[in-house]
């Protein structure tokens, strides 16, 4: 599966975006979906996940409350829309797949898109 992630842009804290990824493939229902996030000089870290029918999701404990993961597997689609943004969201975001998930942050995920840069200005 191809992923490509857009929607990234300059932002002042408390505003909103959302990020969307575009997937290819015909089983696009079959993969667990997610956003990984890489701030500048750090490492990456996992941010959110939704299962191949959406009916289960699962958020890191810094954007909980905030992010809210979406998909369309009609069009294959996933969303993360991101409120009331923070100056330390800035970062990288990936869009990532995979069939099989060990757990909701370790995944493994195999599939990774090429990530939109948020910056959020305080």
């Amino acid at each position: 599966v191809q992923l490509q992630a857009s929607g990234g842009g300059l932002v002042q804290a408390g505003d909103s975006l959302t990020l969307s990824c575009a997937a290819s493939g015909r089983t696009f229902s079959n993969y667990f979906m997610g956003w990984f996030r890489q701030p500048p000089g750090k490492q990456r870290e996992f941010v959110s996940a939704i299962s191949g029918g959406g009916g289960s999701t699962s958020y890191a404990d810094s954007v909980k409350g905030r992010f809210t993961i979406s998909r369309d597997n009609a069009k294959n689609m996933v969303y993360l829309q991101m409120n009331s943004l923070k100056p330390e969201d800035t970062a990288v975001y990936y869009c990532v797949a995979t069939l099989i998930l060990s757990s909701w942050q370790g995944g493994p995920y195999d599939y990774w898109g090429q990530g939109t840069l948020v910056t959020v200005s305080s």
